[in-house]
């Protein structure tokens, strides 16, 4: 028996403890990537096992670790315990039919076809461990990439997560796949699972790469065709790549100086072009192209590929904002920094990190180390204002703004508090009496307060009423 264990790819791990990934469950196998991330000394927050009672495995998992236990899919038989402790942890049950190493076989890729008993030996029937070694992506047969119609794009993710090379048959399948969801010849996956591979992509260190990766299999004309159109268009002046490539630059250069970005970020920084070639028209006068207008198409086309991706609606509005915005000049004087920091105080400080990297990414014949010096420091100021400057509270509220009028409540006093909210941003008033008096001066040009009304209220603030 001993001899068909070895043969099958059964082999005893040394060192390593299994009880990294307690509770264990009685006749479970760990499978997947938590053991493939232990044995590259990688963290890991999602441990999967094959167990013949998945739902039981589930539930005394649950009460050991005080977490809350679901079925993840009643049909197949699938559950899953997520943890209340914050760690993130996730632990998934499915169910052991067969032979382990026929289960192994039918996975995606050697390297997630690993499996470990309770007693720490490693079953190995596709040569995935070898693969480790070699940092090399594998299928674990031409079929497993059909099977899911999901596994070619998530190749493409792990490539980036694990900085693995793909194996040229492996590749070769990957585009021929990409090629067949794109003629209809495969039926899509559903675009709630496209976005979590998506978004895991973009979440890696490497996700510049990765998107590259994903054009140039084929993928991203079939989860994401509108970046295709930005390929091979040109830009010139302080551009030195075409659209497609500088928005990955863009990204690139995101990641190298704000590694913490967030998801929406990295989305916008990908994106904040993707309105250049239905702008694109040639100024004569000038002697080069123009894209006047590609900031607000763009944050429009932002949203749309958002939506479709099923993305949290905040997020949506966040990258698709930061997109409409990404032109905006920067601030030279304090009072321009004051008025620009009010105005986009929602998007700061991803906006900056956007301009910045859209900047460093553009080394065309119109850029210049001084240039972006001089670039680098008008961000520095309005980040310096921030830090110097927190918000504060307003110096009337809207109860007392309608105190100052003499009025109800309506459109006019959420203008009149934009009012002042402004005015105070930019330091023309500075305490409770010059706004009383600015509202006032303001609700009078607008035709709100006739003479003898505004004489009528000459003397009264909102500490009178």
């Amino acid at each position: 028996m001993d001899w068909l264990r070895r043969r099958l790819g059964w082999r005893r791990l040394e060192p390593f403890s299994i009880y990294q990934f307690k509770p264990l469950p009685r006749d479970g196998y760990l499978v997947g990537g938590a053991l493939r991330d232990a044995l590259l000394g990688r963290s890991y927050a999602d441990i999967d096992w094959i167990v013949p009672d998945p739902e039981a495995a589930a539930r005394r998992a649950a009460d050991t670790v005080g977490g809350s236990v679901f079925a993840l899919d009643e049909t197949r038989g699938h559950w899953r315990v997520v943890t209340n402790d914050g760690s993130g942890v996730v632990r998934d049950y499915a169910p052991l039919e067969g032979p382990v190493e026929t289960n192994l076989w039918r996975r995606d890729y050697t390297v997630n076809a690993l499996a470990a008993t309770l007693d720490g030996t490693l079953i190995d029937p596709t040569g995935g461990e070898r693969d480790l070694r070699a940092g090399r992506l594998r299928m674990t047969q031409r079929s497993a990439l059909s099977e899911d119609t999901l596994r070619p794009l998530r190749g493409v993710r792990l490539r980036a997560q694990l900085g693995f090379r793909l194996e040229p048959a492996t590749r070769a399948a990957i585009v021929a796949e990409a090629r067949a969801q794109q003629r209809g010849e495969r039926e899509r996956p559903a675009w709630e699972r496209v976005s979590e591979e998506l978004n895991k992509l973009l979440n890696t260190p490497d996700a510049a790469r990765g998107i590259a990766d994903l054009t140039e299999l084929g993928l991203s004309a079939v989860y994401l065709p509108e970046l295709m159109p930005l390929r091979g268009v040109p830009q010139g002046g302080l551009h030195h790549l075409d659209v497609f490539d500088h928005s990955v630059e863009a990204l690139r250069q995101l990641l190298l100086g704000f590694p913490d970005a967030t998801l929406g970020l990295r989305w916008a920084t990908l994106f904040h072009d993707v309105g250049k070639p239905a702008t694109r028209t040639y100024d004569s006068e000038r002697g080069r192209y123009t894209f006047y207008g590609h900031d607000k198409l763009g944050g429009e086309i932002t949203a749309k590929v958002l939506r479709r991706l099923c993305q949290p609606g905040e997020r949506v509005r966040h990258a698709s904002r930061l997109v409409r915005y990404h032109m905006l000049p920067l601030p030279n004087t304090h009072r321009e920094v004051r008025r620009f920091v009010y105005k986009r105080y929602d998007l700061l400080p991803d906006l900056l990190s956007l301009m910045l990297a859209d900047r460093e990414a553009a080394r065309g014949p119109r850029a210049s180390t001084a240039a972006r010096e001089v670039y680098r420091a008008a961000v520095s100021r309005v980040l310096e204002f921030m830090k110097a400057s927190p918000p504060r509270k307003p110096l009337l509220d809207g109860r007392e703004v309608m105190a100052v009028l003499g009025t109800g409540p309506g459109p006019h006093i959420g203008a009149a508090l934009a009012f002042l909210r402004e005015a105070e941003a930019v330091d023309d008033i500075h305490n409770r009496a010059e706004a009383v008096e600015a509202v006032r001066h303001y609700a009078k040009q607008q035709g709100w307060l006739d003479e003898a009304s505004d004489e009528d209220e000459e003397g009264s603030s909102p500490q009178d009423e």
